[in-house]
């Protein structure tokens, strides 16, 4: 068994929900941008720049690169704690990890409200 060094208090119920609640923000996000692609006759770059311009595909769109991110970071989690059993080894594979997403979070969420 592995031991919970690096899950910071967390239970096995509460990833579980997170992953659901990540994945069902995921699929409403696909869900509204074919909606989109659908209703729009000629996808130009400029009616693409304005679908991206709305208050709410902004907060949509970061609240699903959010989702994605955590989503990544408990599949990741998993995958490390079950297969890395040196915990310095594993806690470094984490440390990075968690830099990269940080990174992703910070890029992506500039990109998005500079659109």
């Amino acid at each position: 068994m592995v031991s919970n060094a690096t899950a910071l208090g967390r239970h096995g119920l509460h990833d579980w929900l997170l992953l659901r609640a990540t994945a069902i923000i995921i699929t409403f996000y696909v869900f509204y941008i074919l909606a989109m692609l659908a209703m729009i006759e000629h996808i130009t770059y400029n009616t693409w720049k304005a679908f991206f311009q709305l208050p709410f595909t902004k907060v949509f769109t970061c609240l699903t690169l959010i989702s994605i991110l955590v989503h990544g970071w408990i599949g990741l989690w998993q995958v490390l704690t079950d297969y890395i059993k040196t915990l310095a080894i594993r806690m470094l594979l984490q440390l990075a990890v968690v830099v990269i997403l940080f990174v992703y979070a910070i890029y992506g969420t500039i990109i998005v409200w500079s659109a």
